[in-house]
């Protein structure tokens, strides 16, 4: 399979779209000062008095401490500048997606000005602190991950070379690369596995991408120098070496070994990334959101209940969906896609507030939980970043290309533009809010229709138990192709799938499976597809009489600050939950349900939809009958 290039994909009007564009005016509203600024007093470009420290020195109100970047990006911060790559990396991504001038003269102008910066400091470096840092920790000095925020820089500047079209950021990345071959020259492959041993973040990632463009020897040597042999080999002899280590220092080195096997074609680097693989998610399970991770480190293997404390970090899961992303891209394996979208419902959905836009460092699953969400210019958490990556890029992961076709990988709304044998086409993806359910869905004109006019096809009685798609086909003339379609991992029952109101299909149709319908597909072809989901208890790992309830994709949440014992049948999940307020003036509220059959019962709704409640995801099930937990009869 083989990623679409940007801007063949479009998010479609709805409830997705919303999200991405509260998340573009958030990009937007950071001023080119603020994130400059450290750059500039790196380089000597600025400095607070402005006129060399008089006593008559004055600021306006506009340019006081009280309105610059603080937390995380402070002067006095050591991973001051990290928010930088972020932002170049979720600037061009929305412009790929949206083709927006505004966003790209922004980000234009903010290489422009970094390049300023690189000029300043000698033509090489270009941080938002200075070299000693490096030369710190090379010395076994702490200082607090020098090259993670590097890495980041450097992923920001070659997104926008690779999204945006700026052959200044890949110079400005190019020079930088001159200085840290040198600065390594010297070490000791030892010497170099100490600094690796520090959170080095992806650098290995970004030193692939550059050798992938310039082909360059030195690149190269780059990514020998930045291979972590340590950690890479114990992951190939089949060693553990993630529980109770730092998860996100670990997954961009990962997909760091992806990309160098992708530009050097080494086999050993796939066989790194498949080891861990095994390690993180095949052998150690995940919870109900699709977490290993709790407080920033990896679980157990198979034994989570007694680790439901901070919860899954945002960075963790926007790496792994990535690196969930770069699997199925090689393998073609609908498992990943699967794994991609239970995190991206009850993760880069859940992380992000749907009001303000603001992120959520961990996401707790345990009893009593809340989520602590960040301002705007005040805590800059690594999370915070990867939260304006994460929803800048939704329509990447749509539709796959094949040899032979395409894949339908995620059920988004959204269109696509492409060409097959030279025939130009448009296939949209929309969805049925009303005989089917849609996420997140609030006011629309199409909901207003659908209470208002008296003509159209009736409203389900009840709230319905299935999503629905319809695909359109457009194209100048007819074209033969193979299109593929993901079945999800969340099926309960049979889907039903017509095209043009004839179902071509014959036989079972499995979950977590491809669909293939082959044929001459005509402008105004429409295949409809419907895809049952049901509510489900899932076991947390190592604790089977403990589970979390999920509707269809979509993990819950129970409004209750306590754990609560529930009982019922967990082969019957109706015993136990009932539905609740399932309908909102014109849309159907997915998710939403109520205990059964206890005293002081409790509502459960999204994760995603939790704000500012306490809540509790995981619950202890006692069987019918049962004398308590105590006696060990707890329901299996």
């Amino acid at each position: 399979m083989k990623e679409l290039s940007s801007g063949r994909v479009r998010l479609a009007p709805g409830p997705l779209q919303a999200r991405l564009e509260l998340n573009k005016r958030y990009v937007m509203s950071l001023t080119n000062e603020n994130l400059l600024r450290n750059f500039y007093l790196e380089a000597g470009l600025w400095s607070y008095s402005g006129n060399g420290g008089t006593t008559s020195a004055t600021t306006t109100s506009t340019d006081g401490p009280e309105h610059w970047h603080w937390g995380w990006e402070s002067p006095t911060c050591e991973l001051r500048g990290h928010i930088m790559g972020h932002w170049l990396s979720a600037a061009a991504t929305i412009y790929g997606q949206t083709q927006d001038g505004l966003v790209k003269a922004k980000a234009d102008y903010i290489v422009a000005e970094l390049a300023r910066c690189q000029e300043a400091n000698g033509g090489e470096w270009l941080a938002a602190f200075p070299e000693s840092y490096m030369h710190r920790i090379a010395r076994g000095k702490y200082v607090w991950a020098p090259h993670y925020t590097i890495h980041k820089l450097l992923m920001g500047l070659y997104d926008m070379y690779r999204l945006a079209g700026s052959a200044a950021a890949l110079e400005l990345m190019t020079n930088m690369a001159a200085w840290f071959y040198r600065w390594t020259d010297g070490f000791t492959r030892e010497e170099m596995d100490d600094l690796l041993d520090l959170e080095t973040g992806g650098m290995l990632e970004t030193w692939a991408d550059l050798y992938g463009v310039t082909g360059s020897g030195a690149h190269l040597e780059l990514v020998r120098r930045y291979d972590r042999r340590r950690f890479f080999d114990a992951l190939l002899e089949g060693r553990d070496v993630l529980t109770n280590k730092h998860a996100n220092t670990q997954i961009p080195e990962i997909l760091g070994a992806a990309r160098a096997w992708e530009v050097t074609g080494e086999e050993r680097y796939r066989r790194i990334v498949e080891a861990f693989w095994r390690c993180a998610v095949s052998e150690r399970g995940y919870t109900a959101t699709g977490a290993g991770d709790n407080g920033e480190l990896w679980m157990p293997q198979g034994e989570m209940a007694a680790r439901l404390g901070a919860g899954q970090e945002h960075c963790c899961n926007y790496n792994m969906m990535r690196l969930a992303q770069v699997l199925l891209r090689w393998t073609g394996d609908p498992a990943y896609a699967d794994y991609w979208e239970r995190r991206f419902v009850n993760g880069v959905l859940a992380h992000q507030h749907g009001e303000t836009g603001m992120i959520s460092y961990f996401i707790g699953l345990g009893a009593g939980s809340r989520k602590t969400w960040g301002t705007p210019t005040g805590h800059f958490w690594c999370c915070h970043g990867t939260l304006m990556q994460a929803n800048a890029s939704y329509e990447g992961q749509i539709f796959m290309e094949e040899e032979d076709g395409l894949a339908v990988c995620q059920w988004l709304p959204s269109k696509l533009e492409y060409e097959i044998g030279g025939t130009a086409i448009r296939l949209r993806i929309e969805q049925d809010g009303q005989h089917g359910l849609e996420p997140l869905s609030s006011w629309s004109v199409t909901g207003m229709t659908a209470i208002t006019r008296a003509d159209l096809p009736p409203i389900p009685v009840h709230r319905p138990d299935r999503f629905m798609y319809r695909l359109t086909f457009e194209a100048e003339r007819a074209v033969t192709f193979k299109l593929r379609m993901r079945l999800p991992w969340w099926l309960s029952g049979e889907p039903v799938i017509t095209v043009n109101g004839e179902a071509p299909l014959q036989g079972e149709l499995k979950p977590s499976t491809f669909v293939e319908l082959e044929r001459e597909w005509k402008s105004g072809d429409t295949i409809t597809v419907e895809l049952p989901k049901g509510l489900k208890a899932e076991a947390l790992p190592g604790e089977p009489g403990t589970v979390a309830f999920l509707d269809g994709p979509i993990v819950l949440a129970g409004l209750t600050a306590e754990e609560r014992i529930l009982t019922g049948n967990l082969e019957q999940p109706e015993t136990l939950l009932a539905a609740d307020r399932e309908r909102n003036h014109g849309w159907w509220s997915p998710g939403y349900y109520r205990t059964v059959g206890i005293d002081r019962g409790f509502r459960f709704v999204p994760l995603y939809e939790i704000k500012d409640e306490i809540y509790s995801v995981y619950f202890p099930v006692r069987a019918h009958g049962a004398a308590g937990r105590e006696n060990g009869e707890v329901s299996k």
